[in-house]
């Protein structure tokens, strides 16, 4: 096997100086042309870098954006198979990272642009999928069920002029319609509803969702508030006496014998109307329904 070796007659260049078979000569200086046209950009693009850092122009920063775009392309190729997001979305998102990495780079401190520059990418790419995601992660593969029988409604709607059936989906996916039921019900259930949803709409008003969603404290205070009404009604009801044993002795929590010097009786008369009292509440208190039921 023969090779090309430096002579003087010859004047090859230092990027020539590499030994190559004969047979692959158009290969090789297709190659070295290639190579310098490379070297040739680097340089330009390194030469962009330092003018933009001194002199910021859109018009230079289109330049650059131009001649790295390799970058960003390449980033959004390897997130397309981590997410379901479009290529070109990816790749519009990733643009935003690379002018963001243009603006910050400082060529002075002597590393390479695409070192600097992946993480911005990287970085812009990770926070739009995170602000896309949703709260309720499901497993991919009913994701990748409830899109592809998306795909299968628009298809088969516009080529029956009808809508489709849930059970003719999910024939042309070989599912079970059952499985496709939880599956769009996963979907549906993993993004959050807000509270301030409006929910019925009327011509002076609105109830959110919020405004239906029982609050346990809420709910709690207003069923006391609405027995302590109750209690006040039938406290009225009740006769004199009955009615200051059981305030003084229940509500005010004083002994029967203090009950007893101001109401003008003995303890033991005290007793008498307190249980009184008790049961006349009890009856008031008590529903009528039940009430019959007890007295059959």
């Amino acid at each position: 096997m023969a090779y090309l070796l430096l002579t003087e007659e010859n004047n090859y260049s230092f990027e020539e100086i590499i030994l190559t078979p004969l047979c692959g000569t158009r290969d090789y200086y297709k190659g070295i042309d290639m190579a310098k046209s490379e070297t040739s950009v680097q340089f330009d693009g390194m030469e962009l870098l330092h003018l933009y850092y001194q002199n910021p122009s859109i018009k230079l920063r289109n330049q650059l954006v131009e001649i790295h775009k390799g970058l960003v392309r390449k980033m959004a190729y390897k997130f397309i198979h981590q997410c379901h997001e479009p290529y070109e979305d990816l790749e519009q998102i990733g643009y935003l990272g690379l002018i963001r990495a243009i603006e910050r780079f400082n060529p002075s401190q002597g590393y390479a642009f695409s070192s600097f520059a992946i993480p911005y990418i990287r970085g812009e790419i990770l926070h739009f999928l995170r602000d896309r995601s949703t709260l309720v992660k499901i497993p991919r593969r009913w994701q990748e069920i409830y899109n592809e029988g998306e795909k299968i409604r628009k298809e088969l709607t516009f080529s029956l002029g009808r809508p489709v059936k849930d059970t003719e989906i999910a024939h042309q996916l070989h599912i079970s319609w059952q499985e496709w039921q939880e599956c769009k019900l996963a979907v549906q259930n993993r993004m959050p509803l807000s509270l301030d949803a409006t929910t019925i709409n009327y011509l002076d008003y609105h109830i959110t969702l919020g405004d239906l969603l029982p609050c346990p404290h809420t709910t709690l205070l207003q069923q006391q508030q609405e027995e302590r009404l109750q209690l006040q009604g039938a406290m009225s009801m009740l006769d004199d006496k009955p009615r200051m044993a059981v305030e003084l002795v229940l509500v005010k929590e004083l002994t029967r014998k203090d009950a007893a010097q101001k109401i003008g009786a003995s303890p033991m008369t005290v007793t008498r109307y307190l249980h009184k009292g008790i049961k006349d509440l009890i009856g008031y208190l008590q529903p009528q329904a039940e009430s019959g039921v007890l007295s059959a």
